[in-house]
Order: structure tokens, then C-alpha cells, then sequence
């Protein structure tokens, strides 16, 4: 009896020679170029953005008769120069943690809620008000701060300072109008709220559809499905929208300018007036600045941007780890 040989699979050809054959064509062709050339376009356009930034940021650092960094003071026009960035820095940091810490939990719940609990009737007219809320400008959210929040929130703050005083951060030690970085961060959590329940939402769509009812078939309620199915699953997207939302928060200017008192004091109590950020800063005073002024504040840009890609690298970092851990536990 003859012996047959098992018939051999070919080994399949390596990526780079799939993606060879792919560009056969001659649209093939011209997408790859586009699409390369849109990304090293890309890359060109923040080279060129950070030299301009550093560039002009060292003219006006190499002049400064202070510590750019610790300085709590912007006079670039004095006789000597003096300017820095220590106030900015930390109003911009605390209103943006202050923002993150409101809006991601409740982002989180609406999106939950539109994706999971409520009726489809009510999901979508839900789901199409929160989308709307993104569209609007910044400078209507700026005029409804300054006549709505900073005169109706001195009741909140009056509680905050009666109740939670004793934890110091709440401690309201001056008596004024609520043109605080606290009523700034409840702003920017009102702006930042529907691009994180926008992006999560999507995000919580994508849950398999299968892995949640097979989490129901064994038995599990319908917050134990979402606990072990939908929130792991949706993990790295909720950290993605969450530095979207980040990065609006730290470069917002008009409707901080609004609102906020601005003042060159660093004040750990929050609920004080006064504070600064970069944005509003530099909106406040680019017009009435000189060529020396103008580029200290280019300066105080150059900082904000290098925080910037501080914040999305280290998203982009937490997410590439997430996504190496669930490989390796799949």
C-alpha cells in the first residue's frame, strides 16, 4: 500500500511582505504616501512649534533677573525684568486636578447609564444632549460662570469652609466673591464632562456582547457584570478620554479669564480668590505686552506645552501597559 505524505501548509508570508503586496495598486500606492506624509507632516509641525516656543523662550529666560521657575511675580516690563511661572504653574495644575476629580466619576456614570441601564428612548435623546454640551464655546461657558457659579456658589463654599475646613485645603480664610481656582475647576469639570461621557460611552458599547451575558447566565447582577466585564474592558478608554478632557482643562483661557481673579499668590486653600493659569495669563496680557513681555509669555507657553505632552505620553504609556498585562493574561 502506498504511503501517503500529509500535504505541507506553505508558511504564511512575513508582515512586511503582506504589506509589500498590499501596494501593488496604484491607489494603494497614493493612500501609503498620503498617509505617510500626513504623519511626517505632522511631526514637522510640532518640531517646528517647539523651536519657535524654545526659541523665544530662551531670548526672554537669559534676560530674567529672577528664577523663571519659583518666581512669584510677572513684571517683565520692570527695570530689572522679573517673571516666573511658580503661580501658573500651580493654578493650572491644582484647577485641572480639581476639573479631573468632579468630571471623570460622574463622566463615567453617565456613560454607563446611557450604555447599560437606560431605555432606549431615553438613551438616546440623553446621549445626543450630552454631545451638544461639547459644541458649545468656551466663552459662553466663561459668561455663565462669572453670572451664575462665582455669585451663587458662596453657600458652598461657606459649607465647605464650615465642614471641611479642618482638612485645611478647604479652609476659606478670605472673604470675597467665589473667583476661586475651586469655582474654576467646577467650570472646567462642566466643559470637560461631555468629551469624557462621549469617548466612555463608545467605549462601553464595544463591550462584547457576549461576555456580559455569559456573566448573567452564571448568575451575576447587573453591577457585578459591569464591575468584572465592562469596566476592565473599558479601562484604557476611559483613561484615554480622561487625558482628552485633561488636555482641555489645562489650556483652557477664556472661560477662565472670566472667571477667575487673577493675582500672583500661591494659596493652598482653594477657596480663596485669586490664582493664575497659563492660558489665562497669557490672553490677560499678550495685547499690552512688549516684544520682551511677549516673550516671557511665549516662555510660560513653551512650559505649558512640554506639560502637555508630559500628560498625553503618560496616558499613552498607561495604556500601552494595560494593553501588554491583558495580552498577557488572555
Amino acid at each position: 500500500m502506498a504511503s501517503t505524505t500529509p500535504t505541507e501548509t506553505p508558511p504564511a508570508p512575513p508582515a512586511a511582505s503582506r504589506r509589500a503586496a498590499s501596494t501593488g495598486r496604484v491607489g494603494d500606492k497614493v493612500f501609503l504616501g498620503l498617509s505617510r506624509g500626513s504623519g511626517i507632516l505632522l511631526l514637522a509641525i510640532m518640531a517646528s512649534i517647539a523651536v519657535f516656543l524654545s526659541y523665544r523662550a530662551a531670548l526672554a529666560i537669559s534676560k530674567d533677573e529672577g528664577n523663571f521657575l519659583t518666581t512669584f511675580d510677572w513684571n517683565p516690563a520692570g527695570d530689572p525684568p522679573v517673571f516666573g511661572i511658580a503661580v501658573l504653574l500651580f493654578g493650572t495644575v491644582v484647577s485641572s486636578i480639581i476639573a479631573m476629580a468632579i468630571a471623570v466619576p460622574i463622566a463615567v456614570g453617565i456613560a454607563l447609564f446611557i450604555s447599560h441601564y437606560a431605555p432606549r428612548r431615553i438613551a438616546a435623546p440623553l446621549a445626543y444632549v450630552v454631545d451638544l454640551l461639547a459644541a458649545v464655546p468656551s466663552i459662553i461657558y466663561g459668561i455663565w460662570g462669572a453670572l451664575f457659579l462665582v455669585p451663587y456658589l458662596g453657600g458652598l463654599n461657606l459649607w465647605l469652609d464650615e465642614y471641611l475646613g479642618w482638612t485645611y485645603i478647604f479652609d476659606k480664610t478670605e472673604v470675597g466673591v467665589a473667583r476661586s481656582l475651586f469655582t474654576v475647576g467646577i467650570l472646567l469639570a462642566i466643559m470637560i464632562l461631555p468629551i469624557v461621557t462621549s469617548v466612555s460611552r463608545e467605549v462601553f458599547l464595544q463591550v462584547p456582547r457576549m461576555n456580559e451575558e455569559a456573566a448573567l447566565a452564571l448568575g451575576a447582577t447587573r453591577w457585578e457584570v459591569i464591575r468584572m466585564s465592562v469596566l476592565p474592558f473599558g479601562r484604557s478608554g476611559v483613561i484615554s478620554a480622561s487625558m482628552l478632557g485633561l488636555g482641555r482643562a489645562l489650556g483652557e483661557t477664556m472661560a477662565v479669564a472670566t472667571v477667575l481673579s487673577p493675582s500672583f499668590l500661591i494659596s493652598l486653600h482653594i477657596l480663596d480668590p485669586g490664582g493664575g493659569t497659563f492660558a489665562q495669563n497669557i490672553a490677560a496680557k499678550f495685547d499690552e505686552a512688549n516684544q520682551f513681555g511677549r516673550d516671557a509669555l511665549i516662555a510660560s507657553g513653551l512650559v505649558l506645552f512640554v506639560l502637555t505632552l508630559l500628560v498625553n505620553g503618560a496616558a499613552r504609556l498607561i495604556i500601552a501597559r494595560r494593553k501588554e498585562y491583558s495580552g498577557a493574561n488572555a
